[in-house]
Parts: C-alpha cells; structure tokens; sequence
C-alpha cells in the first residue's frame, strides 16, 4: 500500500503543500526555532498520510468484522429481541455524552494525539469483555450495554481530536484528494470485514460453535483496533494548532436549528434519525430471528447494500456539483421514504437482495447531501462547538426512535406482524419529516469544488461520513 501511495499523484502534490497559501488552518509556529527542510519536511509528511492509511484501514475492518455483529451477538446470547435492537442505540446516547469531555481532556493531556490514541485504545480493549462473555456464553444485560457504552464513547469521544489533529497534519492542498483515497481503502476494509465475519458466524454455527465464532471475530476486531492505535503513534504531532473557536450553548443551538436559515436542514437531519430508528435497529433481529436467515444471508444483505451506497456515490457526487446539494438531499430524502415499507411485501431472497441494493443507492445520495450540506451550513470558527451539540442531539433522536419502536414492538408481541407494522410506520413517518425539509430555504449555488473533492474534505474535518454497514 505505501508503494502505491508514493507513485500516485496524490505524492507529486506532497513536496509543494507547505507551500500552499490558500485558506486552510491557520496554525502557530513549530516549536522549533528551525523549519525543517522542504524535502524532510516532505518525507515526514508521506510517512505521516502512510500511517493514517493504514490507521483507516484497520479501524474500517474492526467496524466490519466487529461492530457490525454487535446485535447478532446479544441474540446469540440469548437476550431478548428488543434489548438487542437497544444494544445498536441506546449507548450511542452515552458516547455522545463522553465525547463533550474531549476538548477538556485534550487541554489536560496537552496533545490531541494523546487523547486519541488513549480513546482508540480503550475502545480496542472494550472487545475484551466481550470476547470472555462468548467463552463464557453470559453476560448480564447490563453489563452488555455498559461495555458497548464504553465502545462507543472511546470511538465518539477520538472524533473531534482527531478532526483536529488532522487538520494539521494533512495540508490543505492534498486533503481532498488523499482522502478520497483513504475513504476507498476504509470501504475495502469494511468489506472485507464483514465478509469475514459473516462467514466465519456460518461455519461457527454449522459446527455448533457460534459462540467460540464470536470469540474469534471481536478478537480479531480488539487487533485490528490496537493495530489502528499502533498506526496512529506514528503520526507526528509537529504542530501546535491554533484554535479560535466560537461557543453556542443549548438554547442558541436550538434556536438557529428552528428558525435559523440554513440551520433548519440540520432539523430536518435529526427528525429523519428519530424516522428511521423506529425501525433500523430492528432489523437485524428481525432477519436472524423472524425470517430466521443464516448469518451468510445476513452477511450478503449487508453486503449489497453497502455495494448499492459504494457505486452510487461517484453518480451522486457528480449530481450534486451539478445542481447543488440541496436538489440531492430531496432526491435522497424521497428516495429513503419506501425503503423500509417494502418489506412487507415478501422475505424472498433475491427480491431482499435487490431491495437492499436499492436501499444502498437511495441513502448513498442521502448521506452524501447530509455531509456535503453540514459543510456549508456551519462556519468554521463554530464547528466544534456546533457538531459537539449537534452529535449529542443526533443520538438523542437516534434514542427516542429505537425506544418507540421497541416499546410498539412490546406492545405487539415480538412476532413477524409485530416487526412489519414498525417498518410500515417508520416509512409513514419518514414520509411526514419532509415538512421540515419544505422549511428550508432553497440555495441556489452549486459546489464550487469538484464533487468527489468537496465530499472528501467534508468527510475529513466532520467525521459524519465513517463507513458503516446499512441495516436497511
């Protein structure tokens, strides 16, 4: 991968960053009295995008071969339907709360790096636990929601130090295009671990040793991750970043989100979370449970939808320089309407193959607005505080619409009519979101910068865009 990384022309645009005047980050002085050498500097700045390659690499097949499987776990367990589709929900709430303490713990340390590595680790540790819990074959309900808590708060709480870490070590002039690069090899990654997850589950379970499968998987996902942190320790911290940052609070927060001009999109972004959760995190029990689908069919779902989202996306991009990202979010979000509903219709192998592949394309263009539109609406100077509130606030609806959905599955009972009435309703009720949409005001200007570049940078310095497999 290195070699491949210093023969492309992604490495021509190293030896001239530095000097790039632009607009990018201003940051203060080395602590050095001495520049290093351009061509040092050079050197440095190649085994520095090396690193985070490989960094981005090993965290995408921990998401693939780990994260993943979470839910499947907690069945495998034996605990109950609904408390598995809380295990995929309710502790994103807890990360979302540890990540404000970033910031504090950055200024503590004295290093972003530090705090990174420190939260990368604790996450990696946190399969720990669960690898004893499938030797063991229990662990209390608790517990289990504790230790994905922590996971989850480690991987949310490393987001907006590293954002900023990478703000200095990536320069502007080569940021979008080496991130586009390292968003491909992060979409390998995944697939590649969730492909192996998914096979090693089946032949777990066809030797009646699903348990020890998990065991193998989430170590091999603890490795990885530790092997994320190993990559991230050889990234240099050269630079102290300068930051000048506005705060908002809460209730500023809440009022530029309701009558705010281009902040109503954001609303529209959280109403659509509460929309989906209904039934997203339901699926998975739904799949292995109801319909009772080995994990190699689970595996190939996932898999075609996550292949719908990686063709789309380019087809989108180039859609969204030319008639502006808010054209795209109304395509998207009309598109992601059905996606849920049409599972009434038949658990059909090949129809469910194609709906998720449909299903892959439609929230490829919906994510892509989402990131594209967050990176025009929120200025510079606010964005850590404003995406700080703004995380917290998505997993509060991300919570409030896995909690409706479980409690309407409890009242129902926990059969296929059951399941099939929380898609029905999450499709209604994502139908209804639009009206927040129509609030928005129409934006006339398209992107500026090509599409693939826009949406790469967007992705860098939000973190909104991390791969993760569809659930539907």
């Amino acid at each position: 991968m290195p070699s491949t990384l210093s023969t492309s022309p992604l490495s021509e645009r190293v030896d001239s960053a530095h000097e790039s005047s632009g607009h990018g980050p201003i940051f203060t002085a080395p602590t050095s009295n001495k520049l290093p050498r351009p061509r040092k500097r050079s050197r440095v700045l190649r085994k520095n995008l090396r690193a985070s390659l490989g960094d981005g690499a090993a965290f995408s097949v921990m998401v693939g071969i780990g994260e993943t499987y979470l839910s499947a776990f907690a069945l495998a367990l034996g605990i109950g339907e609904i408390t598995a589709g809380l295990v995929a929900s309710i502790p994103l709430l807890v990360g979302a709360v540890l990540q404000m303490v970033s910031p504090y713990a950055v200024s503590w340390l004295k290093s972003h790096q530090r705090w990174v590595i420190l939260s990368v680790m604790t996450q990696a540790a946190s399969f720990v636990p669960l690898i004893v819990a499938a030797r063991v074959g229990h662990i209390p309900v608790i517990a289990l929601f504790a230790i994905v808590s922590v996971y989850w708060g480690a991987g949310m709480g490393a987001g907006p130090a590293w954002n900023t870490w990478m703000e200095a070590v990536v320069p502007r002039k080569v940021r979008a295009p080496y991130f586009a690069w390292r968003t491909r090899v992060s979409q390998a990654g995944m697939l590649v671990g969730f492909v192996a997850g998914g096979l090693a589950l089946q032949y777990g379970r066809n030797s009646g040793r699903t348990l020890d499968a998990f065991a193998v998987i989430f170590s091999i996902a603890a490795v990885c991750r530790f092997l994320s942190a190993r990559f991230l320790s050889r990234q240099s911290e050269q630079r102290v970043v300068r930051i000048e940052q506005s705060h908002i609070n809460v209730v500023d927060f809440a009022k530029r989100l309701w009558h705010g001009r281009s902040e109503r999109m954001l609303l529209y972004f959280l109403a659509v979370q509460v929309a989906v959760q209904i039934s997203g995190p339901y699926f998975t029990p739904f799949m292995i449970k109801q319909l009772r689908f080995d994990y190699v069919t689970f595996m190939a779902l996932l898999a075609a939808s996550f292949a719908g989202k990686i063709l789309a996306v380019p087809a989108f991009g180039r859609y969204a320089h030319r008639f502006g990202a808010h054209s795209l979010v109304w395509l998207g979000g009309l598109g992601i309407i059905p996606v849920s509903g049409l599972w009434l219709f038949t658990d059909n192998f090949a129809y469910l193959l194609v709906l998720q592949f449909f299903g892959g394309v439609v929230w490829a263009a919906y994510e892509l607005a989402m990131v594209l539109l967050f990176f025009e609406t929120v200025q510079r100077e606010e964005r850590t505080s404003f995406l700080t509130l703004f995380n917290l606030a998505n997993a509060l609806a991300l919570v409030l619409g896995s909690i409706i959905g479980g409690t309407l599955l409890k009242i129902l009972g926990e059969n296929p009519s059951a399941y099939l009435a929380l898609f029905a309703l999450s499709t209604y009720a994502r139908a209804f979101m639009l009206v927040f949409l129509w609030r928005v005001p129409r934006q006339d200007e398209t992107l500026t910068l090509p599409s693939a570049e826009i949406e790469s940078q967007a992705r860098a310095e939000l973190q909104l865009g991390e791969v993760r497999a569809p659930t539907e």
